[in-house]
């Protein structure tokens, strides 16, 4: 399985991101692709320690096995519950927000599994630095896929 702390398992990602374009329609769900971009940010600004999202009740009472149920190597399914903080409703700007993706995933990428923050995911609550890991990873290629790329 890919690893978004391995630099080049990082830059596939990036190249896939940059064959996007401010008119990639979406193949599900109803995100604009500067929205997407957007939210794939926010996961890893928490696995940065950058942003401090709200546990949620759900993420309190079902995460742990919610959580049991994704760190796999099967692909994200349409259609899972998203964390309200997570939520992107508003229109974006496309290129500055695919230059903050970039600039995030590179970030992760230099401070590796030592540099994750310790503070819980929403719903997910602590994770190790291998499960911020195949989180990361399974939350890319989730919404690069529901964009073709």
């Amino acid at each position: 399985m890919a690893s978004i702390y391995n630099q080049q398992d990082a830059e596939s990602y990036i190249a896939r991101i940059n064959l996007l374009t401010p008119i990639s329609q979406h193949i599900w769900g109803s995100m604009t692709v500067a929205q997407m971009l957007a939210h794939i940010q926010q996961p890893i600004r928490v696995a940065l320690g950058e942003f401090k999202a709200k546990r949620t009740i759900i993420g309190i009472l079902f995460g742990g096995i919610a959580k049991k149920g994704l760190i796999n190597e099967k692909p994200f399914k349409q259609g899972l519950p998203t964390a309200n903080s997570f939520v992107i409703e508003n229109d974006r700007n496309f290129n500055y927000e695919k230059a903050k993706a970039i600039e995030l995933i590179q970030k992760l990428t230099a401070v590796g599994p030592s540099g994750v923050t310790k503070d819980k995911h929403p719903i997910f609550g602590k994770l190790s630095a291998e499960e911020w890991d195949v989180l990361t990873v399974k939350h890319l290629d989730h919404h690069l896929r529901q964009f073709g790329v």
